[in-house]
Parts: C-alpha cells; structure tokens; sequence
C-alpha cells in the first residue's frame, strides 16, 4: 500500500506541475482590476510556490504523515474540513448504488445462466446491455422528468444528511443511487452470468447432479461461492470509482460531492486539494482491492495468505 500511494503521490505532485496555468493568475482574473506583478509574486510567495519543486513536495509528504493535508490554495480552509463535509455524501451515494446493482445483478446474473438461451437469458442480456449503453446522468434526466411529469414532484434539490432527516436524504438519493445503480448492476450482471456460466460446466457440478441434489442447492452451495470471485472484483472496483467519478451525476441532482470538488479543484489549479483527492480515491481503491482479497479467502477455502 505504501509505495503505491507514495508512487500516486509523486506522480500527482509532478503532473500538476507540468500542467499549463497559474492559481494566482486566475484568481486575480477573477477581481478584474489591474494587479501588480510584485502582488502576484506575492500571492505565490504566501502559498508556497516560490520555492524549489523537491522542498514543496517534501513539506506536502511530511504533513501527510502528520495527516495533515494543508490548507486550499482557493479558498484558504482546511482540506479536510472541505473533504469531510462532501465525503458522507459521495459515500451513502456509492453505498446505495452498490446495495442497488448487487440486488439486481446477482439474481438476474444467475436467472441468465441457469435458463441460458431461453428468453429469460436474452430478456436479462437485453437489460444489462441498455445499461451498458444508457449513461448513468442522461437516465437520471429521464428519472427527474419523469417524476416531474408524472407525478408533478421533484426531488430536495438540496442535501439534509441522513442523521437529520431521513426521509428527506432518501427521497433526494434514492434516485441518483438508481440511476447509477443499474448502470453498476449491468457490468455485475454480464460478469455473474459468463462466471456462472462456466462454474456450471465443471465436474462436480455435474457430479452433484447425478447424486441427484437439488438444483436450488446446486447453484447456491456449490455454483454460487466459486462464481462469485471475479462479481466481487468488479463490484470492489465500481464500488471505489463511484467514490469520485460521479461528476455529470452530481450535477444533474444538484449534490455537491467529492466529483464535483474534483472538477472545481482542477478547474482553479487549487494543487494541494488536487493532490489530496487523488490520495484520496488512490486509498480507497487500495482498500477495496485489501478487503477484495480477503473476501477471496471466505469465499473459497482453498485461497490461503500464510
């Protein structure tokens, strides 16, 4: 974990620095008024981008260590206070989507498989390829339409955490968590159904059915744990892209998440919030790929990490 976050690291820190355009350049465009090159070199001075290229970089490591991210170049708060009052949110989004396509994708998953090359099979293959082709924001604009003209009511165009209200967090998430729910459980349903496809093709599923055990036992005591290893990656993975890869979604229902710092972020050249995001969705792809391995173990007895 620690050289892959410290290589993220270097290379961020790099990138940002070869990218065209200046913080203070476009925080000055913003006032419109003539500015004095000594102000600006003044304004960089304060944020610490006259110094050498390897001294910012240790001192940005060195807080790190410290779990001290800094400051925003943009706004001046603490990275961490910007950070925490967006992560709930894109976290309860990622964690809804999930529980959505996992509810949806496994059963139909196994349903294709099972009754493969029937119109089941190709109704569940139908499904899972408009997923696929159907991006996540323009059918969470067909949802918000939809209940507008239907229903003639829109979702809490503003966000009230769960802990505050819970009905009015659901009735603002669940949609968006739909949304990208069943784009999440079209890529989980195609990989459910190839996996099963081939468990269900090895010897002792076969043997099993010629002891004559049930189907239903079949697939859920000796089918489903073996077919379930590569599900759990892809499901691992969308799961931590959805940490911070949810931009033209949060746009669409108005929520102010970790996608939509990432944009503002890049935009105005803030680097250390740059940087800090990308440690961020950096740490939890490592954790999800950490937790990914020892689900790996549980799900198959002959995995083992001594």
């Amino acid at each position: 974990m620690v050289p892959t976050l410290l290589g993220v690291a270097v290379l961020v820190f790099l990138l940002l620095r070869v990218a065209p355009g200046d913080i203070v350049e476009l925080k000055y465009a913003g006032v419109g008024a003539y500015v004095s090159q000594e102000s600006m070199d003044a304004e960089r001075a304060q944020l610490g981008l006259d110094q050498p290229l390897w001294k910012q970089f240790i001192d940005w490591i060195w807080g790190i260590v410290r779990l001290d991210f800094g400051t925003s170049m943009w706004t001046g708060r603490p990275i961490t206070y910007e950070i925490g009052i967006r992560l709930h949110l894109s976290l309860q989004l990622a964690i809804m989507a999930t529980i959505v396509a996992v509810l949806i994708s496994i059963p139909l998953g196994i349903l294709a498989a099972f009754k493969q090359d029937t119109w089941v099979d190709y109704a569940v293959r139908v499904f899972s390829i408009a997923g696929l082709a159907m991006p996540s924001f323009w059918l969470g604009i067909l949802i918000i339409l939809g209940l507008l003209i239907f229903f003639r009511w829109l979702p809490p165009m503003f966000f009230t955490p769960f802990w505050v209200d819970p009905w009015a967090n659901l009735s603002q998430l669940i949609w968006p968590a739909l949304a990208v729910g069943y784009r999440y459980s079209a890529v989980a349903t195609r990989m459910t159904r190839s996996s099963m496809l081939e468990v269900l093709r090895e010897d002792y599923v076969r043997t099993a059915r010629a002891k004559g055990l049930w189907e239903r036992l079949i697939i859920v005591r000796h089918a489903m744990k073996n077919a379930m290893l590569p599900v759990v990656t892809v499901i691992g993975l969308e799961f931590a892209f959805l940490i911070g890869g949810l931009v033209v979604t949060e746009q669409v229902f108005n929520l102010n998440g970790i996608g939509k710092l990432f944009v503002d972020a890049i935009t105005q050249r803030d680097y250390t919030m740059t940087q800090a995001l990308v440690l961020v969705v950096s740490f939890t792809f490592i954790v999800v790929n950490f937790v990914m391995d020892l689900v790996y173990a549980w799900l198959d007895p002959r995995i083992r990490y001594q």
